[in-house]
């Protein structure tokens, strides 16, 4: 398992992580080192533990308001995949009702040219109505 030397607060520790996380545990470190700098600007000097504290819970806090947006955003996605479904249900539903319509027609169309044609065929002329 490899190790990583970060510096956070001032203070340097080796920590463990897994293969292939070397860097994102340094990046991670320095984003907690910069908060607590942040911090250190906003309130002074009131003990590394409580800045370290208090960092912990704004990004907890950030952590927290992302979860909300993602779990916002997921039930949109939902939603929308849903609209979807319904809209491609009816797509469906009115392709069949136009194919139908279409082929009554057509049927008539055809009766209609049959007897033309028997009416032609037998030189008569069929009365309307």
């Amino acid at each position: 398992m490899p190790q990583v030397n970060v510096t956070i607060a001032g203070r340097h520790y080796r920590m463990a992580c897994e293969d292939g996380q070397e860097d994102h545990l340094v990046k991670l470190s320095q984003l907690l080192d910069q908060r607590i700098a942040q911090l250190r600007g906003s309130f002074g000097e009131i003990g590394d533990t409580r800045l370290t504290v208090m960092a912990a819970i704004t990004i907890a806090d950030e952590l927290s308001e992302a979860d909300r947006r993602i779990r916002r955003l997921e039930e949109e996605l939902t939603a929308l995949q849903d609209a979807r479904v319904l809209a491609a249900e009816r797509t469906q539903s009115t392709q069949a009702a136009i194919s139908a319509a279409l082929n009554s027609a057509a049927e008539r169309i055809e009766s209609v040219t049959r007897k033309l044609n028997q009416s032609v065929g037998h030189g008569g002329i069929l009365p309307m109505g």
